[in-house]
């Protein structure tokens, strides 16, 4: 079997973009558990869409700003979260365009409502190359399962990053 130079240089330029798209998303949920929008803004594409249904909602965004917008005010002052993907297939169209799929595991904690939820999901995301940088253009996920449960007793939380980082509700 003859590999060609080409070849070779295709099949590590498709392993160096499936290793720029794992940190891209793990930069993602690092970000968003943060609610660090600076960095986030320069991860997903200006018209980036998003679609989540879980158990009880569905949000369709359909731009960059709207998706901002939402984290700043879910993930807030009153909030502790943690977004972990897992198990990501990634599949490199061409150049340009690729796609993937996550194993999402979240516990979000919603102090001001009293709300715990867990869960799974999966995402399916969609991402172009631009400016040789990948961005997200397209996500969306559906849940495998959640739970939702009230929260009875306060959490003894002895850390707390988004009470000094996250957005303030009125």
């Amino acid at each position: 079997m003859t590999v060609s130079l080409a070849g070779i240089a295709r099949q590590l330029q498709v392993l160096q973009d499936i290793e720029a798209i794992k940190r891209l998303k793990h930069a993602y949920f690092r970000c968003v558990d943060t609610a660090n929008l600076a960095e986030l803004e320069g991860l997903v594409h200006p018209d980036v869409t998003t679609c989540y249904v879980g158990g009880s909602y569905r949000i369709e965004l359909g731009n960059r700003a709207e998706f901002l917008d939402m984290v700043a005010n879910a993930f807030n002052a009153e909030v502790a979260c943690r977004h972990q993907g897992h198990h990501p297939e990634i599949e490199i169209l061409d150049e340009q365009e690729a796609t993937g799929i996550w194993y999402l595991h979240d516990v979000f904690l919603n102090l001001r409502e009293r709300i715990r939820t867990e869960g799974t999901a999966l995402y399916r995301d969609r991402y172009v190359k631009q400016d040789g940088r990948w961005l997200i253009r397209h996500q969306s996920y559906e849940r495998i399962y959640e739970i939702v449960d009230p929260i009875t007793t306060p959490p003894n939380l002895t850390a707390h990053y988004l009470a000094s980082h996250g957005r303030r509700l009125p």
